[in-house]
């Protein structure tokens, strides 16, 4: 049942960053006391969050591979012995969303019975319509963590919800596309060209 929950998880968390046309929230963060400068290499922990601990997903390949381009461009290293450890996971939570509206609505009709004996003060009623939806919000973190501490040092946050309508090359870019956008809080700057 385990191994089910990661599939699902690695599966929802690359539906969550293709998840809606003005895309998931997403920030970052980082341990400000933290000299980054020092750090050399990167590797990933080995299941990922997302993964099962005798199989990796596919999802799991996107996610190191757009992982791996930004650290690269950062000019980290890969290595089996590395200073910063990365690590995906995805949380599921379904929730309800109950929207309360207050309408105006023309005199007459429920409240027609002040007609003809008083005005209310802007000639309208008021009622109001409650809207319940359920929908499910995904959370995805991809950690960096110092190897040698233990200590998470960066942390980007993708929260949104999921939509299961994509195909699999929307799914890839809204991937690349996620992780580069966390990485922009990096606090180690992009020492690719442009463009790339």
């Amino acid at each position: 049942m385990k191994h089910f929950a990661r599939a699902i998880a690695a599966a929802t968390l690359a539906l969550l960053l293709a998840a809606c046309s003005s895309g998931p929230m997403i920030k970052s963060d980082y341990d400000r006391s933290v000299d980054f400068s020092s750090y050399q290499t990167y590797g990933f922990y080995s299941p990922l969050g997302i993964e099962g601990p005798n199989y990796s997903t596919i999802f799991g390949s996107v996610f190191r591979e757009a992982i791996s381009r930004e650290m690269d461009a950062r000019g980290y290293t890969p290595s089996q012995n590395p200073d910063l450890l990365i690590n995906v996971s995805a949380r599921l939570e379904d929730k309800t969303k109950v929207t309360t509206t207050t309408d105006p609505f023309p005199m007459g009709g429920y409240y027609g019975y002040r007609a003809g004996f008083y005005d209310p003060w802007i000639g309208y009623g008021y009622g109001t319509s409650t809207h319940v939806s359920q929908y499910t919000e995904g959370t995805v973190n991809v950690d960096v963590v110092d190897a040698r501490e233990k200590k998470m040092v960066f942390e980007g946050v993708g929260v949104g919800r999921l939509q299961d309508k994509r195909t699999n090359e929307e799914v890839r870019a809204a991937i690349n596309s996620g992780v580069a956008k966390m990485f922009e809080g990096y606090p180690v700057a992009s020492q690719a060209p442009s463009g790339q």
